[in-house]
């Protein structure tokens, strides 16, 4: 914490769309005002989901000394068949109305030291950092590996030889190749929504202070030192990593699936985060559990498990005694807490980033991954291949042991005098 006769630095954080950019942030925010920081929360009026929503209004009831900024987005009107997700709709929508921040930022008492946004948000926050001279740092919400690669994405559209779903592997100057199998498809497409919003907004990236990563030195040691030697791409700012960033605290939690682990043995529970849905967004799902399961499903499974609908607090679960291995599709914030609690993680990725995320917990130790599974749609994956590699998870000691190592570098990182520790209080001090 900075001495209390220092001026107190006010920054002002600016995430994405989805939970997966907002989360951290809100994390972010969390540390930053225990370092004694104002801190202003800059989101779009309207959310995609609930979720989103009820997180935002939860945080700032939970920290009063946030302030709290909305702007109004520009609708998207496009006939790009790529924009039909709401969420690429929203990234988009977001990364085309941030200009719109210009008064709103300007006028910020007391002014503003520093802008912390989404890579997404970039290219207009760029704009108005150089307008005001005020510094702005990206804050990166997925791996420091799938950020080399978007980083090098417009390098790779250039040739689209090299670069197309025909290949077998995809080089970046510096790092282990990348299968093409672990390429998100629309980042094939140089016009999907998702690609051309990555590829405008890196080209920015060079004029921001410092790029932040939810992620630890030892946990991506080869990729982090690639990024800062100048291998990845020649003129970029330091890379710094400040992970695992960590949950802010919440007041006592008496949830029913909580209230259940307690009563199981120690490392006895596999944690499942599997997503079932009838609708893209959780604002439109009114499907109850024995609609999406069947009842048959759940008197099965009625005095083995537990199946909770909705959003729970994963931290909390990761963070139980009675949890002893975790299946995840390997969103980043899943694997910074499985890494922080040194949970083993049997990796089922699906879309996105998640391959990549996968291949970078299984190479620190910290999991399994069955390649042959694919990503989403590919094949029908049996019940029987999915129990093995369950056991195989569970049963491991010398996995339990590397993912165990995995939790002692991650809090060695983020306790007093810890890279990550360091590293943030550094930023904070050249911001005061």
């Amino acid at each position: 914490m900075l001495p209390s006769h220092t001026p107190s630095p006010h920054i002002a954080l600016i995430p994405s769309a989805g939970m997966g950019h907002l989360t951290p942030f809100l994390r972010l925010a969390s540390l930053l005002l225990s370092r004694n920081c104002n801190v202003t929360l800059v989101t779009a009026k309207s959310t995609v989901s609930n979720a989103e929503s009820d997180h935002i209004s939860f945080f700032l009831t939970t920290h009063p000394r946030v302030k709290h900024l909305e702007f109004d987005v520009i609708p998207l009107h496009s006939s790009n068949p790529s924009a039909q997700d709401p969420f690429l709709i929203q990234y988009n929508a977001i990364s085309r109305s941030a200009h719109l921040l210009h008064p709103l930022l300007s006028s910020s008492s007391p002014p503003l030291s520093a802008i912390f946004c989404d890579l997404l948000v970039a290219k207009s926050v760029a704009r108005i950092s150089a307008d005001l001279r005020i510094p702005y740092y990206l804050v990166i919400t997925t791996s420091a590996r799938f950020l080399s690669f978007m980083l090098h994405l417009p390098v790779l559209v250039s040739n689209p030889d090299k670069f197309n779903s025909s290949i077998v592997q995809v080089e970046i100057p510096g790092l282990t190749p990348f299968s093409i199998a672990s390429i998100p498809l629309p980042f094939l497409n140089p016009n999907h929504l998702l690609a051309a919003s990555i590829i405008a907004n890196v080209g920015v990236v060079p004029e921001a202070k410092g790029i932040m990563v939810n992620t630890f030195d030892w946990f991506e040691a080869e990729t982090i030192a690639a990024l800062n030697n100048g291998k990845v791409l020649s003129n970029l700012p330091p890379v710094i990593p400040i992970g695992p960033v960590q949950a802010y605290e919440l007041q006592k939690d008496q949830s029913p699936y909580l209230l259940w682990l307690d009563d199981q043995p120690e490392k006895s529970v596999v944690y499942i985060l599997w997503v079932v849905k009838t609708t893209k967004v959780d604002k439109e799902d009114k499907a109850g559990l024995e609609e999406l399961l069947g009842e048959s499903f759940l008197e099965r499974i009625e005095n083995r498990g537990m199946v909770v609908k909705g959003w729970v607090n994963q931290d909390k679960i990761l963070a139980h005694p009675a949890t002893g291995g975790f299946i995840s599709h390997c969103g980043w914030n899943s694997v910074t807490e499985s890494a922080e609690r040194g949970v083993p993680v049997l990796a089922w990725p699906l879309h996105g980033d998640q391959r990549v995320n996968a291949e970078v917990l299984q190479k620190a130790g910290l999991g399994i991954m069955e390649k042959t599974w694919g990503m989403g749609t590919e094949r029908l994956v049996k019940h029987e291949e999915i129990g093995k590699k369950i056991v195989e998870l569970m049963d491991d000691a010398e996995l339990r042991n590397r993912a165990k190592k995995v939790g002692e570098e991650a809090r060695k990182s983020t306790e007093l005098g810890g890279s990550s520790d360091e590293a943030i209080m550094e930023i904070i001090e050249k911001l005061t």
